[in-house]
């Protein structure tokens, strides 16, 4: 199989983005599994690499096909979109904002012309985007609109679990107003789909969660179950999908990690990442499903409060990287 390309964007400079990208080449040397290229500037890399140390040289470059030098060298596509003197670490601000915007932009340029494989990027600030004027939700909304992606799911996963949420960045008070039959079906949908491709899952097994405790109790805590929920399923079922449920979401993941099911679709973000970020909060890994290239990221955040401290552990984005290798990798053997 050929050698993957994959590019690492560096997200906001201002936070720990530069940190763990610079932590994930000196730790565990990326480069062995695919060829690497970081997007962002070359400013917040040197002074990350400053901080953490290593032995990686960094290597600007202006396209991605110019060859790096030795084997430890970072090679960084360095877009310069951000000027000396509005490099400010561990605050949010426009120009880092701006600067974030840019380097996702050329990564989904460069994926949209099949010139890499796949994406991981580092964290954004949401703040930072919108200081910016840049009024978007997060990482998953951009990449589907500039893809054009009508049809997407955000996955988030670790070793023992799955998870796919129906609404993303949202109010709690604003969850049952935005839930569907057609929605909740489509994210079914989009789930079974993408564990056949990307995870080489045959016959993916499907749990879907209740909204309400007790998965609404016959209707005694709330209607969305039997409204939206049950039919959905019931759809998904009639369409040759293996889900089942709704299942009460304070007893399922349980049974989940332990083998029962190989992914939860949930109702709403919480339900769904706390057990994932109590499980894998250094390991976890977000994935957009229903993209026509493949992106990954660390599960969490900028972490402005610890950037520039040395502190932030790499071992989130290492595991999108992985997940990302082992995707793309399924991608190009999937047959359907």
């Amino acid at each position: 199989m050929k050698r993957l390309k994959i590019a690492v964007t560096m997200g906001d400079p201002s936070g720990i983005g530069p940190e763990i990208i610079v932590k994930m080449f000196r730790n565990h040397n990326p480069q062995k599994y695919a060829d690497v290229i970081v997007i962002g500037d070359l400013f917040p890399m040197l002074s990350a690499q400053r901080l953490i140390g290593g032995n990686s040289a960094i290597k600007p470059l202006t396209h991605i096909d110019e060859k790096a030098g030795c084997k430890n060298t970072i090679r960084l596509l360095d877009l310069k979109a951000l000027k000396l003197k509005d490099y400010v670490i561990g605050e949010e601000n426009a120009a880092s904002g701006r600067a974030s915007y840019s380097y996702l932009d050329e990564a989904i340029r460069l994926a949209k012309a099949k010139k890499i494989d796949a994406i991981v990027t580092a964290p954004i600030n949401k703040h930072s985007l919108h200081m910016a004027g840049i009024n978007e939700p997060g990482h998953t909304e951009i990449l589907a609109k500039k893809s054009g992606t009508r049809d997407f799911a955000m996955m988030l996963m670790e070793k023992r679990l799955k998870v796919v949420l129906v609404t993303i960045h949202t109010s709690i008070k604003s969850v049952p107003k935005l839930l569907t039959r057609d929605k909740i079906f489509k994210k079914i949908s989009i789930t079974h789909d993408s564990l056949k491709r990307d995870f080489s899952i045959k016959k993916p097994r499907i749990a879907v969660l209740g909204l309400n405790p007790h998965a609404g109790e016959a209707g005694a805590f709330g209607g969305e179950e039997k409204q939206f929920i049950i039919p959905a399923i019931k759809r998904a079922v009639r369409s040759g999908i293996d889900a089942s449920g709704p299942y009460p979401p304070d007893t399922i993941f349980n049974r989940i990690i332990n083998g029962s099911h190989d992914a939860a679709v949930c109702m709403y973000h919480d339900q769904g990442l706390i057990p994932l970020k109590l499980l894998g909060f250094d390991t976890g890994v977000n994935f957009t499903m229903g993209l026509p290239f493949v992106r990954t990221s660390p599960v969490h955040g900028t972490a402005h409060d610890i950037a520039g401290t040395g502190k932030a552990s790499e071992n989130s984005i290492m595991a999108a990287f992985m997940a990302a290798v082992e995707i793309a990798q399924n991608r190009k053997i999937y047959k359907p």
